[in-house]
């Protein structure tokens, strides 16, 4: 892996943690896939096959550019445009916050695909809730934005995420739970920043 590949790694930590789910030669869906980052690092560690899936113009050029298989659409309209099981995984990195129709797109990674993966900020990690208690929205690396132009509409816990699941019949398979690039095993909802979670449909 080249010195680029890495820095990557550890600029976003839950990259490393979703590749390491992944078998060699995967196939892949990257919904909300930005400039392809994820895709491109998938691609050069584990050597996946994939689509990403993208509604900004200049994300969709940038994935052009950086060789990376793109399919320009919003992910709020749904997945119809793919078959059913045809990818080995979905993954939703970072994206899940601002998804306005959670449930329904969730329902549509499990079809298209044999597992799921999505990250995201865990709005129960402790800085969060000490700017909550003071009276402020919390901003940090994890959610950079202010509170009037933030794009997250659906921020949740850890503990909200497994209900979640459970209501819907969705099997976690794993989880990674981070701060920083430090795996947080003790008090997760509690110490940890971010979260990556592998599921499928429950049987």
């Amino acid at each position: 892996m080249s010195n680029d590949y890495s820095q990557l790694g550890q600029l976003r930590p839950d990259f490393a943690a979703i590749a390491a789910w992944l078998p060699q030669g995967a196939s892949v869906l990257d919904l909300g896939c930005g400039d392809g980052s994820l895709l491109r690092y998938l691609r050069e560690t584990r050597g996946v096959r994939g689509y990403g899936v993208e509604i900004s113009d200049a994300d969709v050029a940038a994935c052009i550019a950086n060789n990376v298989n793109v399919i320009q659409n919003d992910l709020e309209s749904g997945l119809a445009d793919f078959e059913s099981n045809s990818f080995d995984f979905v993954i939703l990195s970072q994206t899940l916050q601002a998804t306005r129709h959670t449930e329904p797109l969730m329902q549509e990674m499990l079809r298209v695909g044999r597992e799921g993966i999505v990250s995201f900020p865990n709005f129960g990690y402790w800085k969060n809730r000490v700017n909550i208690l003071r009276g402020n929205m919390p901003v940090s690396k994890d959610l950079p934005y202010q509170w009037y132009d933030t794009p997250n509409v659906h921020l949740c816990t850890l503990h909200d995420f497994e209900t979640f699941c459970r209501k819907y019949r969705m099997l976690i398979l794993d989880r990674r739970v981070m701060a920083g690039g430090s795996a947080v095993n003790m008090l997760p909802n509690l110490l940890g920043s971010t979260a990556v979670y592998r599921f499928r449909r429950a049987a």
